[in-house]
C-alpha cells in the first residue's frame, strides 16, 4: 500500500471516530489538522476545540484503535494542538444547523417533547421524579436531557451521580453533562462554588431559562425534562413564553391540602395554554413489609383530587397517571446519586416509573384542542 493510500485509509478510519461529548465525526467537526505517512509512521494531529478538553484521553485511545487495523503503520505520532476562534465558531456554527443562537426545541421541525415537571408547593418530590422518569426512558433507548429549572433550589445533580461535575465549554456554547445515558444541565454547575446562593431578581430569571436552553448544544433529543420550581412563578411562565409547544406533568402528594396546592401549577399551565399531561401522586401508599397492610402516611386522595380539580379546569378529563409508593430506598438512591428505577428496577417505585412512562408515551386520546405550532 503507498503512502497516499495509507493516508486515505487513515482518514477513513478517523471519519468512524465519533467525538464523545458532540457526538459527531472527527473530520465533519474539523478537529483532523493533518495526516502524514512516511517510513512506517503515521503522524496524526488533532485539533482539540479547548484547552485541557476532559475528553482528550478517551479521544487518543479511540483513535488509537481506529488506526491500528493499517497494517503497514508501525508507530502512531499523534499530536493534540487547540482550535483557533474561527474553528471554533465553525463548530458552533455546525452544530446550531448554520443558524444563529436560538432554543432548538421551539422551533417548528422540532421533534423533541418537552415536559414540565410542576407542582404548586416544594418538598412533593417534583426532582425525584424527573430524574426516576428520565433514567427509565433512557434505558429503553430514548435520547433524554434534564434541565434543572428550579434556579434557587437546584438538587438535579446529587440525584443524577454528577456533583461537582461542570459541562465542557466552546465559548458560549456548552456540552451537558452526561451520566446513565441523560444530558443534563442545571444552575449549580455554573456557580464557583456548590454552597454559593443564587438571589436572582425576577427579570434575569427569564434570560437565565432562555440560556440555558439556547447555549447548551443537547443535540438531537426524543425528551426533555425541566425540573421547575415549586409555585406558579417567572420560569413557570418563561416555560409557556419560550417553548409553547411544552406539556406540564403535574406532581402531588396523597394529602389532600397538597392537592389544593397542585391545583395552582396546572392552573398557571393552562393559562399558558400548555397541554396538562396528568397527575403523578408521589409518597404514596406502601406495604407493611411485616404484614403487608397499605400504610397511607401522608394519606389519601390528594391525586384523584387534584385531577378532579384540574379536570374541571379544562373541560377534559385528567388522570393520575402514576402512584410512587413511599420507599425509603428511593430517598437513599437520591442521596447517593443512584436511582431507584436503575438500581432496583423490582421495586414497587420503580416499577410505577416504568408505568408512568408507559402512560407518557401512548396518548390515548386525540390531539384536538393541543397547540401544534404549526407555522403556515
Amino acid at each position: 500500500m503507498s503512502a497516499a493510500e495509507v493516508i486515505e485509509s487513515t482518514n477513513a478510519a478517523l471519519a468512524k471516530v465519533i467525538d464523545p461529548e458532540l457526538h459527531r465525526p472527527l473530520p465533519e467537526l474539523g478537529m483532523v489538522e493533518s495526516v502524514e505517512f512516511s517510513r512506517g509512521v503515521l503522524t496524526v494531529k488533532i485539533l482539540l476545540t479547548i484547552s485541557g478538553c476532559p475528553m482528550r484521553d478517551r479521544l487518543q485511545r479511540d483513535i488509537l484503535e481506529a488506526v491500528s487495523t493499517i497494517d503497514e503503520v508501525e508507530k502512531v505520532d499523534l499530536h493534540f494542538g487547540v482550535m483557533n476562534e474561527a474553528q471554533r465558531d465553525a463548530v458552533k456554527k455546525l452544530l446550531r444547523g448554520g443558524r444563529e443562537k436560538f432554543i432548538p426545541f421551539a422551533q417548528p421541525d422540532s421533534l423533541t417533547r418537552v415536559l414540565g415537571i410542576a407542582s404548586g408547593k416544594g418538598g412533593v418530590g417534583k426532582s425525584s421524579v424527573t430524574v426516576n422518569l428520565a433514567v427509565t426512558a433512557a434505558a429503553r433507548g430514548l435520547k433524554v436531557g434534564i434541565l434543572d429549572a428550579d434556579v434557587y433550589g437546584h438538587s438535579i445533580p446529587r440525584l443524577m451521580g454528577i456533583v461537582g461535575q461542570r459541562p465542557t465549554a466552546i465559548d458560549q456554547t456548552f456540552i451537558p453533562v452526561e451520566n446513565f445515558g441523560v444530558k443534563v444541565v442545571s444552575m449549580e454547575m455554573f456557580k464557583p462554588e456548590r454552597s454559593d446562593a443564587i438571589a436572582y431578581r425576577g427579570p434575569l430569571l427569564h434570560r437565565v431559562l432562555e440560556q440555558l436552553l439556547s447555549d447548551a448544544y443537547w443535540g438531537d433529543l426524543d425528551l426533555l425534562l425541566l425540573d421547575l420550581p415549586p409555585g406558579t412563578g417567572d420560569i413557570a411562565i418563561s416555560l409557556g413564553q419560550l417553548i409553547p409547544a411544552s406539556e406540564i406533568l403535574v406532581v402531588t402528594t396523597p394529602q389532600l391540602a397538597a392537592a389544593e396546592v397542585a391545583e395552582r401549577a396546572g392552573r398557571i399551565a393552562h393559562q399558558m395554554k400548555q397541554h396538562i399531561l396528568g397527575v403523578v401522586e408521589n409518597m404514596s401508599d406502601i406495604s407493611c413489609p411485616k404484614c403487608g397492610e397499605l400504610i397511607s402516611i401522608f394519606g389519601t386522595g390528594g391525586g384523584e383530587e387534584t385531577a378532579k380539580r384540574l379536570s374541571a379546569l379544562v373541560g377534559s378529563e385528567i388522570s393520575v397517571l402514576a402512584k410512587i409508593p413511599f420507599e425509603n430506598a428511593l430517598r437513599e438512591g437520591g442521596d447517593e446519586g443512584n436511582p431507584i428505577s436503575l438500581a432496583n428496577p423490582e421495586s414497587p417505585a420503580a416499577q410505577a416509573f416504568s408505568q408512568l412512562l408507559d402512560n407518557l408515551m401512548i396518548r390515548p386520546k386525540s390531539l384536538v384542542g393541543i397547540p401544534l405550532t404549526l407555522h403556515t
